[in-house]
């Protein structure tokens, strides 16, 4: 199983929507940057990952599953943009803000403080762990759920 952040402005796909999807999930849609296209097309259905509000929030929310492996994009015709479909899973009980993020010292390297305008990103095991503790998500939890 890999690990993945997720980011949207709530304005526009908040954490309750995608919760409001149930098991069916909703495409990830609409990414229009290479880096992060190739980053789904990584993707296996089980991987898991953070949903993270941008904007004003800043800070992980949720735990999604990816429940369909990559596909076409079905926002656009133009074969070169795909997606994965994502489930909700679990609510992230003490959300995990940005600054949170930046101020532990063990997460200096994670793609959300380098990249930090990536849309889809990677994040590492221990990255996940860590994220996972700070946010009072147990790891059996976070893994099993």
């Amino acid at each position: 199983m890999r690990y993945w952040l997720f980011k949207s402005e709530p304005s526009t796909w908040s954490w309750a929507q995608q919760v409001a999807k149930g098991e069916v999930g909703e495409e990830w849609d609409g990414v229009r940057n290479y880096q992060a296209r190739n980053f789904m097309r990584e993707m296996a259905v089980g991987d898991r990952g953070f949903f993270y509000h941008s904007q004003k929030e800043k800070s992980v929310v949720g735990i999604i599953e990816v429940c369909a492996a990559a596909h076409q994009d079905s926002t656009t015709d133009d074969d070169r943009w795909e997606c994965v479909d994502i489930k909700a899973i679990a609510p992230v009980p003490k959300p995990v803000t940005l600054a949170m993020i930046k101020d532990d010292p063990r997460l200096t390297e994670m793609a959300l403080v380098k990249s930090s305008r990536l849309s889809v990103q990677p994040v590492t095991a221990e990255e996940w762990a860590i994220v996972c503790e700070m946010g009072g998500v147990t790891l059996y939890t976070a893994n099993r759920m």
